[in-house]
Parts: structure tokens; C-alpha cells; sequence
């Protein structure tokens, strides 16, 4: 069986046991940013895949509810830019490597702060970013490579942002596909045993981010074991509701259209 995972550093973790451990051949891997995740599925170049959660239900898809990627407040790699005051953005660049992530930050601003901005599809470097538009989006490892604070423009943090409006945890992304993959005997209990066997080898998934990756293995762990979560709860799943709610919304023509 096909699967598509994300290339970030996030999803070491969750891939680690079926690289690295007891479930090494379980499934024929490929590598890709979260949106080319669901294409693979769409087009039936994967029948699993790792799928951003404004995907799954556009595609029609189940999703495996005991693992994926989650935070609770400060994610720190989905980050926003703005030149102007947040109520003040008129346009948007944003990285569209993730339907998900542009979906939040268009709720956040939609919610938080009342503006509906053009959005405008450019490659995930801020300066060049705000060049031409009020805000920026950048997310996954370009993010992590940012040190925000000193880089001297308003910047929202959308983990912390969604938790401090909802209340919830924020779901990213998921182990996703059509039931009949998702129901073959023993596939959910693979994807929560390679958790597992991630989950006790931090150390070293962080010490290789350092050497594939160039994150200090330090920030890489903290980035793995106090920014994200992997184990997903009820409370996870209703934060996921809600957004999945929200981005139907955003889908029927509330909010504006990336070009």
C-alpha cells in the first residue's frame, strides 16, 4: 500500500517506526509538502495519506482518529507577518503548500479581527512576501527557521491565536484515505505503533533533524515535545469539528479566494 507523508520535520515522529523500527516495509512511502498529500490521494497515487484537515472532507475522506498533527496553543511554525496592523490587511501572501493553514489564517483574520484580505499564492520567503502585500504566511520548516522576534514586523503565532479564539486544540493533519484502506486489519494500530516507536526516540529523530534538517537538535526536540501533538484526544477531535465547520464555511464564498 501507497503512502504520502509530509517532508517536514513534524512528521518524523509520527513515520519513525515504519523508517526506522519494527514496521519497516509496512507501506511503500513518498515524501511530500501537506498539499501534494492529497493530491496523491485524489488521483489514486496513494491510498493513505497524511492529509491537511480542510482536505478530508473535500475529498471524501475517513480519517484515522488516533494520531496526527495537533497543537494547544503556540505551534510555532505556522506563522503570520503582517507590514500593517492586523485589522488593517487588505492583501495576503501566503505559502499554499497547506490548504489548512491558509484556511485558519483566513478564519483567524475573518474572526479576530474582521478583515477579509486578497490572498495571493507566492513562494514561503517573507521579506519578498511583504514586498508586494500587507501580510505574510509561512509555514512548516521555512517557518522554523525564522526567529520571529527580531525580525521587526507584527507577527501572530495561528497556534496560539486559534487556541486563545476557540478554546481547542488546533488539528493539522491527519492520517487519511478511502475506508477500504483505512479498514484493512492491523493498518491503525501500524500508524499508532510507529507513533510509538518515534515518540521514544526523540533524541535521535532530533540529533538527525540537526543533520538533515539544520535545526539545532535542542529546538528541534522542544519543537517535537512542547509545540506539537501527536496523540490526539476528545478534545482534539471537537477543535476538529469546529474547523472543519468553519472551513465549509469559508468554501461557501465567505471569505475571499486564493488567486
Amino acid at each position: 500500500m501507497r503512502v504520502s507523508a509530509v517532508s517536514y520535520l513534524n512528521t518524523w515522529p509520527l513515520v519513525w517506526g515504519f523508517l526506522h523500527g519494527p514496521l519497516q516495509g509496512r507501506f511503500d512511502f513518498r515524501f511530500d509538502l501537506p498539499a501534494r498529500c492529497a493530491e496523491a490521494l485524489a488521483r489514486d497515487e496513494a491510498q493513505i495519506g497524511l492529509v491537511p484537515c480542510a482536505e478530508i472532507e473535500r475529498l471524501g475522506l475517513d480519517f484515522l482518529p488516533d494520531v496526527g498533527i495537533a497543537c494547544e496553543g503556540a505551534v510555532r511554525s505556522i506563522l503570520l507577518f503582517s507590514k500593517v496592523p492586523f485589522r488593517e490587511i487588505r492583501t495576503f501572501a501566503v505559502d499554499s503548500s497547506s490548504r489548512t493553514s491558509v484556511a485558519l489564517s483566513r478564519i483567524l483574520l475573518r474572526e479576530r479581527y474582521g478583515v477579509t484580505p486578497e490572498l495571493r499564492t507566492q513562494e514561503p520567503d517573507v521579506a519578498a512576501m511583504l514586498e508586494s502585500s500587507d501580510a505574510a504566511l509561512v509555514i512548516g520548516d521555512p517557518a522554523l527557521r525564522l526567529e520571529p522576534e527580531q525580525l521587526g514586523w507584527n507577527w501572530l503565532d495561528l497556534g496560539t491565536e486559534w487556541t486563545a479564539w476557540s478554546g481547542l486544540p488546533m488539528v493539522f493533519a491527519a492520517w487519511a484515505g478511502r475506508s477500504s484502506a483505512l479498514g484493512i486489519p492491523g493498518v491503525r494500530e501500524a500508524f499508532v505503533e510507529s507513533w510509538h516507536w518515534g515518540r521514544d526516540r526523540m533524541d535521535e529523530i532530533s540529533a538527525l533533524g540537526e543533520v538533515d534538517r539544520g535545526f539545532p537538535a535542542p529546538v528541534g526536540k522542544a519543537y517535537l515535545t512542547e509545540s506539537i501533538q501527536f496523540e490526539l484526544g476528545p478534545r482534539h477531535l471537537e477543535g476538529l469539528k469546529l474547523f472543519r465547520q468553519l472551513v465549509r464555511d469559508l468554501d461557501s464564498g465567505k471569505a475571499g479566494v486564493v488567486r
